[in-house]
């Protein structure tokens, strides 16, 4: 078992707050260090009570499948002799109402551009096959019940 943690970071500062006018940025900080801005997104809070240049949960958990994803398949592309050149994914996810009424993340689809070099260089079906190994291991896809789909883009 391996622990995760990461600080999540909000102050009212002068703000009266019960008006539920106040500002929804905060700061995510990572146990390595790393600090992000934060913020509600402007598609759920309008601004200026969000920051559109900071990362809100909703990218976050797209950004996370696709990283997920993208790590998996290195690690197999690099285990069956495949040199990955560069990995560039437009991921993007879907918000809607699920099954039961609720807003929900209702689907993210992953859109990998793989670009690979040297003499052994894998076919469109090998890729694929990577992609759906990649998808069946990656931690974040197994941890949630949103539909994660993999349109990998070829010939690019």
């Amino acid at each position: 078992m391996h622990e995760y943690t990461a600080t999540i970071r909000w102050e009212r500062g002068q703000q009266v707050f019960v008006d539920n006018r106040y500002s929804r940025g905060h700061v995510w900080r990572f146990d390595g260090g790393a600090e992000v801005p934060a913020s509600s997104s402007p598609h759920v809070v309008r601004e200026p009570y969000s920051n559109a240049d900071a990362v809100d949960p909703e990218e976050a958990f797209v950004a996370s499948l696709s990283s997920c994803h993208m790590l998996w398949f290195l690690s197999i592309a690099a285990k069956r002799g495949f040199c990955v050149d560069s990995y560039v994914d437009r991921a993007t996810g879907v918000m809607s109402k699920d099954e039961s009424g609720r807003l929900a993340m209702t689907r993210v689809t992953l859109r990998p551009t793989v670009a690979f070099s040297g003499e052994r260089r894998p076919s469109v079906v090998e890729v694929d096959a990577m992609h759906h190994e990649a998808h069946a291991e990656c931690f974040i896809a197994n941890s949630v019940k949103t539909e994660v789909r993999c349109e990998p883009v070829h010939g690019e």
